[in-house]
Protein backbone atom coordinates (compact mmCIF):
# COMPACT_ATOMS: atom_id res chain seq x y z
CA UNK A 1 0.00 0.00 0.00
CA UNK A 2 2.82 1.89 0.92
CA UNK A 3 3.86 2.54 -2.91
CA UNK A 4 0.62 3.93 -4.23
CA UNK A 5 0.14 7.97 -3.89
CA UNK A 6 -2.86 10.08 -4.73
CA UNK A 7 -1.14 13.48 -6.53
CA UNK A 8 -4.18 15.85 -6.01
CA UNK A 9 -2.39 19.19 -7.91
CA UNK A 10 -3.99 21.54 -10.43
CA UNK A 11 -1.39 22.95 -12.24
CA UNK A 12 -1.00 20.25 -15.73
CA UNK A 13 3.27 20.84 -15.23
CA UNK A 14 3.82 20.40 -11.56
CA UNK A 15 1.12 17.38 -11.69
CA UNK A 16 2.73 15.58 -14.29
CA UNK A 17 6.38 16.36 -12.89
CA UNK A 18 5.30 15.08 -9.46
CA UNK A 19 3.99 11.77 -11.20
CA UNK A 20 7.08 10.98 -13.39
CA UNK A 21 9.13 11.68 -10.94
CA UNK A 22 7.38 9.30 -8.52
CA UNK A 23 6.93 6.68 -11.10
CA UNK A 24 10.36 6.95 -12.07
CA UNK A 25 11.02 5.79 -8.59
CA UNK A 26 8.64 3.30 -8.56
CA UNK A 27 5.50 4.02 -6.74
CA UNK A 28 1.79 4.11 -8.51
CA UNK A 29 0.58 6.86 -8.72
CA UNK A 30 -3.36 8.47 -9.24
CA UNK A 31 -3.10 11.94 -10.43
CA UNK A 32 -6.28 14.49 -9.28
CA UNK A 33 -6.88 17.53 -10.99
CA UNK A 34 -9.69 18.80 -9.52
CA UNK A 35 -10.10 18.68 -5.36
CA UNK A 36 -13.66 18.32 -5.16
CA UNK A 37 -12.37 14.82 -6.66
CA UNK A 38 -9.70 13.99 -4.23
CA UNK A 39 -11.87 12.42 -1.04
CA UNK A 40 -13.74 9.95 -3.27
CA UNK A 41 -10.28 9.10 -5.14
CA UNK A 42 -8.57 8.52 -2.01
CA UNK A 43 -11.58 5.85 -1.22
CA UNK A 44 -11.03 4.19 -4.38
CA UNK A 45 -7.25 4.41 -4.64
CA UNK A 46 -6.48 3.53 -1.03
CA UNK A 47 -2.86 5.46 -1.46
CA UNK A 48 0.04 5.42 1.10
CA UNK A 49 0.53 8.71 0.59
CA UNK A 50 -1.40 11.95 -0.44
CA UNK A 51 0.08 14.89 -2.05
CA UNK A 52 -1.86 17.89 -1.95
CA UNK A 53 -1.41 21.49 -3.47
CA UNK A 54 -3.19 23.77 -0.94
CA UNK A 55 -4.15 26.53 -3.64
CA UNK A 56 -6.52 24.60 -5.81
CA UNK A 57 -9.77 26.41 -7.66
CA UNK A 58 -13.11 25.22 -5.88
CA UNK A 59 -11.97 23.91 -2.45
CA UNK A 60 -8.81 24.56 -0.48
CA UNK A 61 -6.42 22.14 -0.19
CA UNK A 62 -6.69 22.69 3.83
CA UNK A 63 -10.18 22.02 3.62
CA UNK A 64 -9.34 18.48 2.00
CA UNK A 65 -6.76 17.77 4.57
CA UNK A 66 -9.07 18.31 7.31
CA UNK A 67 -11.88 16.02 5.34
CA UNK A 68 -9.38 13.47 4.90
CA UNK A 69 -8.59 13.67 8.65
CA UNK A 70 -11.77 13.82 9.58
CA UNK A 71 -12.57 9.65 7.87
CA UNK A 72 -11.72 7.52 10.23
CA UNK A 73 -11.00 5.38 7.07
CA UNK A 74 -8.59 7.73 5.61
CA UNK A 75 -7.41 9.24 8.58
CA UNK A 76 -3.98 7.12 8.90
CA UNK A 77 -2.66 7.98 5.13
CA UNK A 78 -0.30 10.35 5.65
CA UNK A 79 -0.22 13.92 3.61
CA UNK A 80 2.62 16.14 2.34
CA UNK A 81 1.48 19.51 1.39
CA UNK A 82 3.16 20.98 -1.27
CA UNK A 83 2.46 24.98 -1.54
CA UNK A 84 3.24 28.26 -2.67
CA UNK A 85 2.18 29.51 0.66
CA UNK A 86 5.22 30.04 1.98
CA UNK A 87 4.43 32.66 3.99
CA UNK A 88 4.97 33.36 7.68
CA UNK A 89 2.28 30.89 9.46
CA UNK A 90 1.52 28.99 6.75
CA UNK A 91 3.29 26.26 7.46
CA UNK A 92 1.61 26.23 11.05
CA UNK A 93 -1.55 26.40 9.63
CA UNK A 94 -1.41 23.70 7.36
CA UNK A 95 0.24 21.19 9.62
CA UNK A 96 -2.63 21.97 12.02
CA UNK A 97 -4.98 21.14 9.45
CA UNK A 98 -3.81 17.46 9.28
CA UNK A 99 -0.31 17.16 6.78
CA UNK A 100 2.35 15.64 8.11
CA UNK A 101 4.73 17.08 5.77
CA UNK A 102 5.56 20.73 3.97
CA UNK A 103 7.45 21.61 1.15
CA UNK A 104 7.36 25.52 -0.88
CA UNK A 105 7.06 26.15 -3.92
CA UNK A 106 8.85 26.01 -6.30
CA UNK A 107 10.18 22.41 -5.12
CA UNK A 108 13.60 20.73 -6.49
CA UNK A 109 13.69 17.11 -6.81
CA UNK A 110 16.05 16.08 -3.63
CA UNK A 111 13.94 17.75 -1.18
CA UNK A 112 10.47 16.81 -2.68
CA UNK A 113 11.89 12.93 -2.52
CA UNK A 114 13.16 13.05 0.32
CA UNK A 115 9.95 14.34 1.76
CA UNK A 116 8.13 11.20 -0.40
CA UNK A 117 10.20 8.94 1.01
CA UNK A 118 9.98 9.92 4.51
CA UNK A 119 5.67 9.95 4.79
CA UNK A 120 5.91 6.33 2.91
Amino acid sequence: MAKRILVVEDNDLNRKLFCDLLVANGFTVEPVADGREAIERARQFVPGLVIMDIQLPNVSGLELIEALKADPTLRPIPVLAVTAYAGKGDEERIREAGAEGYLAKPVSIGPFMQAVMKLV
